[in-house]
């Protein structure tokens, strides 16, 4: 059977923040105060399919947590599902034209592997420009591959551009400190502003650009504060 997506997307799929999806580099952003998101999408990679869902809640104001996960199904069988669990804070909240920083822990499986589990932790960084019409994005952290036992350096650079209203492009690159880095281009919507969202975004591996490609389409749900 052909090999699952390594434990670095995955891991790196995890984070549910205000502008998670499409990308896979996060944000120093989280869902509204006292209100509640949900993400989900269908990732396409040769004959896999992942079906995703990450619900996130922001009791506090200050700590947001997610829960959620995949199933898949690979030539016809299925694999079993992936797990995602993450909580996340910001030390300074992003602003336009400023900078905002914060911190997010979590662990996550792969589909179909139970002993794939991957506890991590990251720093997203985050800085905007021309009234948030551009915003980057840094993070740097690590994960323990329990297969392995050994400590990987993870990291991400991404980019998201305002192209009109509702229109956004984003483009970013992320991996670990072995193996070649990912690359991934997408388009995000509202269909209702600050809302209802669908994206879509092609990815794939530097060097292994027809191997590794995939596609995605995805919905994003954001809820009104309620308690």
């Amino acid at each position: 059977m052909r090999r699952l997506i390594p434990a670095a997307l995955i891991c790196c799929l995890a984070p549910a923040a205000h502008a998670a999806r499409p990308m896979v580099t996060d944000d120093a952003r989280m869902t509204e105060a006292r209100s509640c998101q949900l993400e989900t999408w269908l990732h396409a990679h040769h004959g896999e399919r992942e079906l995703w869902a990450l619900p996130a809640c922001n009791p506090t104001g200050d700590f947001e947590i997610t829960a959620g996960g995949a199933f898949a199904r690979a030539d016809g069988e299925m694999l079993g599902g992936a797990a995602v669990l993450q909580a996340k804070t910001l030390f300074r909240p992003l602003s336009a034209n400023d900078y905002g920083i914060g911190l997010a822990v979590g662990y996550a499986t792969q589909p179909g592997r139970r002993d794939s589990g991957s506890p991590y932790f990251y720093v997203p960084a985050s800085l905007s420009l021309a009234d948030d019409r551009v915003v980057l994005h840094l993070n740097l952290g690590t994960l323990h591959e329990r297969e392995t036992r050994k400590n990987r350096l993870t990291w991400g650079l991404g980019s998201e551009l305002q192209a009109t209203g509702r229109l956004y492009a984003i483009a970013e690159t992320y991996g670990q400190d072995r193996g070649s880095p990912f690359v991934q281009l997408g388009l995000r919507y509202w269909i209702v502003p600050e809302r209802v969202q669908v994206d879509t975004t092609w990815g794939s591996r530097v060097g292994q650009l027809h191997d590794e490609q995939w596609l995605s389409i995805g919905l994003r749900l954001l809820g009104p504060t309620w308690f």
